[in-house]
């Protein structure tokens, strides 16, 4: 499938277009394409040190509900602090295919990005240690609704192969997270092919690739600013 039929689709996924070719969140719209998000662990070893954990040999993969995802254009409401705990943030580098993969080269995981923006990954990082400690599942600290904040879609020819793509996130004007593709364990084509060969991935599916280490809690009232490039995006904490 050529890059220009790549946008066609996702532009009929996402619904709307902006004038510079990226690819426009309308909430609604958004979730309603989304199949599934698929999430990354530890694919910054310096984030896997940060929270303790071992450095995987191999992708960590979970997944979010499209019913847990919002528009960085809305404002990001966290669970209720005194029964859920703290909320933390994780910016990522997002991507959304455009065409379906299974069992995929690294040549039809390229071929098969349609759009590319940051998220965040919300953890309610408390609940997640003790459903953890009981060898407990932790869908509930990951899954919950407005736990996949998503940024605007932005033509993947922009970012080349995806070895070099630098992203940031600001709390309050100050510098939080500043990511690089470089330092993934396991880069984006490599992450889409390994994960088409455990299961199959779909038109509209998003894969959230891994969080740099500087990860923290969110507060109410914190400003968010998500930078990648030339592209910037804020969001309000209530």
């Amino acid at each position: 499938m050529s890059q220009s039929s790549h946008i066609s689709l996702i532009n009929a996924i996402a619904a709307s277009v902006n004038d510079d070719a990226s690819i426009a969140m309308v909430n609604d719209s958004v979730r309603a394409s989304i199949g599934k998000v698929v999430c990354v662990g530890r694919n910054y070893a310096e984030h896997a040190r940060e929270l303790g954990n071992e450095i995987p040999k191999s992708p960590i993969l979970f997944m979010k509900p499209a019913s847990s995802v919002i528009s960085v254009r809305h404002d990001i409401v966290r669970p209720n602090p005194a029964i859920y705990g703290e909320t933390h943030y994780e910016a990522e580098l997002c991507v959304q295919l455009a065409a379906d993969l299974s069992a995929a080269t690294l040549e039809q995981a390229q071929q098969a990005i349609g759009g590319v923006t940051l998220g965040l990954d919300l953890t309610l990082r408390d609940l997640q240690s003790k459903l953890k400690e009981k060898g407990h599942p932790w869908e509930r600290a990951k899954c919950f609704d407005g736990a996949c904040v998503l940024a605007d879609w932005i033509d993947p020819q922009a970012f080349g192969d995806f070895s070099h793509v630098e992203y940031q996130l600001y709390i309050n004007d100050e510098l939080k997270q500043d990511g690089d593709s470089a330092l993934m364990l396991f880069p984006v084509y490599e992450l889409l092919a390994e994960i088409s060969h455990a299961f199959s991935l779909q038109a509209g599916d998003v894969i959230m690739t891994g969080t740099p280490s500087g990860v923290g809690i969110l507060q109410a009232g914190d400003a968010l600013k998500l930078k990648l490039g030339a592209h910037e995006w804020q969001a309000q904490v209530q």
